[in-house]
């Protein structure tokens, strides 16, 4: 049996014949919310997570352009030699592919001045091009957004994903704006 914690810890416990999970310290400023709390840390079991087939969509879409862009290939090669892709995939590649300089343009008109579209790192920079496509071919703009900022969380730096943000959110804001308009 476990001895009291003392005043500058307190030990939440599990019963081993209830739950299989290890005893956990608490700093001594953090207090159990309720008697008997547990509290069980959760680890990624290496299980795959749910996604939308969309969601693989991009995420495959994104594989072969970044794929393309580090092996110096056209993306439609790729695409050629990638036989169990999706055909939601395949769309989205041969989009981007064949509008590169309209969304390029799109992405730059709302870039700071000094930033060319290289300097925007290779992953990044294809999730924007996913991303821009998909905004001027009807997705819903908060779907756009939503889906490459958790991308760019998940695959890339820290900042990239608020960096994205900014840029699809204005980039919608135009598209807006020229709807309205035009």
């Amino acid at each position: 049996m476990p001895t009291e914690p003392d005043s500058r810890e307190a030990t939440l416990l599990s019963t081993p014949d209830v739950l299989d999970v290890p005893v956990i310290t608490l700093p001594a400023w953090q207090h159990p919310p309720v008697t008997d709390a547990v509290v069980v840390k959760v680890l990624d079991d290496g299980t795959p997570h749910h996604h939308s087939r969309q969601t693989k969509a991009r995420k495959a879409a994104l594989d072969v352009l970044y794929q393309a862009e580090m092996r110096g290939l056209d993306p439609l090669t790729l695409l050629a030699e990638s036989a169990d892709l999706r055909e939601q995939a395949a769309q989205i590649v041969k989009g981007v592919r064949a509008e590169l300089l309209i969304i390029d343009t799109a992405i730059m008109e709302v870039s700071p001045t000094d930033w060319t579209i290289t300097r925007l790192a290779a992953l990044d920079r294809n999730l924007a091009r996913i991303a821009v496509w998909e905004l001027k071919n009807g997705t819903p703009a908060a779907v756009v957004i939503s889906e490459a900022v958790a991308l760019a969380d998940e695959y890339s730096t820290d900042s990239s994903a608020a960096f994205l943000s900014g840029i699809l959110g204005a980039i919608a804001e135009m598209d807006a704006l020229r709807a309205k308009v035009g």
